[in-house]
């Protein structure tokens, strides 16, 4: 909506209510930021780049279509939310399969994995 919210306001001084309500935000999205076709793409280039390197693979994947990240970690140090917390933290809500299978546990580190790089990597990417 148009509505515009004060975050200075106090109600929302604790950090949680605010992560959490974007946690929700993505969660609830019909189509994650990454979208589902992207998916097996992502999950192919970090399982190929455990054995070879990080290589070009995420740029082919992210091609212009994924939107370059802000960087919340550049302020690491006061919010404490490094690249492997975020990814830890978002990885699932902002990659995830059109699907849920059995194997959601090795996804998950792989979901993990893919945020992270793209975080530690978006200059090379993008």
């Amino acid at each position: 909506t148009d509505e515009h919210l004060d975050l200075d306001d106090g109600r929302w001084e604790d950090i949680h209510v605010v992560t959490g309500a974007l946690k929700l935000f993505f969660r609830e999205l019909p189509e994650p930021l990454v979208p589902f076709g992207h998916f097996d793409k992502f999950i192919a280039a970090i399982s190929e780049a455990w054995g070879q390197g990080w290589g070009c693979e995420f740029g082919d994947v992210a091609g212009d279509t994924i939107p370059r990240p802000h960087r919340v970690i550049e302020y690491k140090e006061e919010n404490r939310m490094s690249v492997q917390s975020i990814a830890i933290v978002f990885g699932p809500t902002l990659l995830r399969p059109a699907n849920e299978e059995s194997n959601m546990a090795m996804h998950m580190v792989f979901q993990n994995q893919v945020v992270e790089h793209i975080l530690n990597q978006y200059g090379y990417i993008f």
